[in-house]
């Protein structure tokens, strides 16, 4: 498949290099030489200096071949032109990154598809929709609704008053089908438990359940249930706005900014949140405006650094609910081991949702976990694919290949090395990103 990115930012870059793996035939253009520097070289990527809406610069780059044709620079207005120009050169189909909420409306769809826009990404959006999916349970770090709400992964930090620490798997404790344990994550290593592992004060576990059994997975797990009514956002960046946009009503919501003009278009366009001009650094006159009053703090600047301190700072004032946005890859582990709750990296949410596309049509979803560099993917098992042909435990699956769960018929089922699956069933598979493309060719 030849593909084609114009827009060397963190998305693009970021995209380009996680393809590279697949064997695809990657072009990657920007106006800033800068950008694309030493990319050729320690990659296996065709980069271009050029104007993503430059005709001459488009057909030299062979977007006229190109199956996929990305825009992801920073400019809604460049993106949509490149991507017009690009489907009248040839291009078989677009992706083109957007900053209008508007146009993602189901009744504009049919328009943009008759333009050639065939595929419109807003990373803010999606970002914000993860940020309110994790505010509505503080004891979880993670909550992720699987097989349109069937299903639910719980990711829990896991202390030394959990029930289910330091039992080996083979014991026979977690063989009560309410829940599966998919992956544990201790430090830097993820862990798709066997028989001998268990456990330990500190890991981070991913559990698959039903709605009904997830009060068993917070006993199981130590945790008590702490509600959230009051929630601070620092930094009223898009995600920001989005965010409390879609929160429920009864949410208290306050934005801390320190661009006071920044503040008056919030005020205006955020009926449902109180909007503070304060600055980032000056934590007592954060304490003053009732930031120690909030049930969860989420830090969405422009700032990763600032973003960390202010979650640390949170802790410190007892907050137990923080959640930051960290676009630098390399302080993310920085934060786990800060005990910040949970991460939100735009570009990777941005990259998981571009890659789903490019992938086999028996794959229906594919979510990307940040902190464990893995994905939870949506399968279909088709008639003939070589997962139907074997129980479970006799598909000699990749090592880092878990499945946990699956929907047949409309109903939830968990699984064990004994499920055979059907054609028809979806199945939960949480596997390392990097065994994405073995899995395929078992449902294929």
């Amino acid at each position: 498949m030849r593909i084609t990115i114009v827009g060397a930012g963190e998305v693009g870059t970021h995209l380009a290099k996680l393809l590279t793996r697949e064997n695809m035939d990657i072009s990657l253009m920007d106006e800033n030489p800068d950008k694309l520097r030493d990319l050729d070289t320690n990659y296996d990527i065709l980069t271009k200096v050029g104007s993503p809406t430059s005709l001459h610069d488009l057909r030299e780059l062979g977007v006229k071949d190109a199956d996929l044709f990305i825009a992801v620079t920073p400019y809604e207005t460049v993106n949509m032109t490149a991507s017009l120009i690009a489907n009248q050169l040839g291009a078989k189909k677009t992706i083109t990154r957007i900053d209008n909420y508007e146009y993602l409306l189901p009744e504009n769809k049919p328009f943009f598809k008759e333009l050639g826009l065939n595929h419109l990404i807003y990373p803010e959006v999606l970002a914000a929709n993860e940020i309110a999916e994790d505010l509505r349970t503080n004891w979880m770090r993670k909550h992720i609704l699987l097989c349109d709400g069937q299903m639910h992964l719980c990711v829990v930090k896991v202390r030394s008053n959990a029930d289910i620490i330091n039992k080996p798997f083979m014991s026979g404790y977690f063989n009560h089908g309410r829940y599966r344990v998919v992956a544990i994550k201790r430090k830097n290593e993820t862990i798709i438990p066997k028989g001998s592992d268990q456990i330990s004060d500190g890991d981070l576990v991913y559990f698959i359940c039903t709605k009904e059994n997830i009060p068993f997975v917070r006993e199981q797990a130590g945790k008590s249930i702490r509600e959230i009514h009051n929630i601070t956002f620092l930094g009223g960046t898009k995600i920001a706005q989005k965010a409390a946009q879609s929160l429920p009503n009864d949410f208290k919501i306050k934005i801390l900014e320190e661009d006071k003009e920044l503040c008056y278009q919030l005020s205006e366009k955020l009926s449902n949140a109180l909007i503070i001009n304060v600055h980032h650094n000056d934590t007592e006159a954060m304490q003053e405006e009732g930031f120690v009053d909030a049930d969860a703090f989420v830090a969405v600047s422009e700032s990763s650094e600032a973003n960390i301190f202010a979650c640390l700072a949170a802790k410190r004032f007892g907050i137990n609910k923080t959640i930051a946005e960290i676009e630098n890859i390399d302080f993310i582990s920085i934060a786990e081991d800060l005990d910040i709750t949970a991460v939100i990296n735009k570009k990777n949410i941005a990259a998981s949702y571009i890659y789903q596309m490019l992938l086999n049509a028996s794959v229906l979803n594919v979510r990307n976990l940040t902190t464990a560099d893995a994905e939870i993917v949506e399968f279909m098992a088709v008639a003939g694919s070589k997962v139907t042909r074997h129980k479970i435990r006799d598909l000699n699956l990749p090592e880092a290949v878990n499945i946990g769960a699956l929907m047949r018929a409309g109903e939830p089922l968990l699984v064990n090395g004994d499920t055979q699956i059907m054609q028809g069933d979806q199945v939960i598979v949480f596997c390392k990103s990097e065994a994405i493309r073995q899995l395929e060719k078992y449902f294929k």
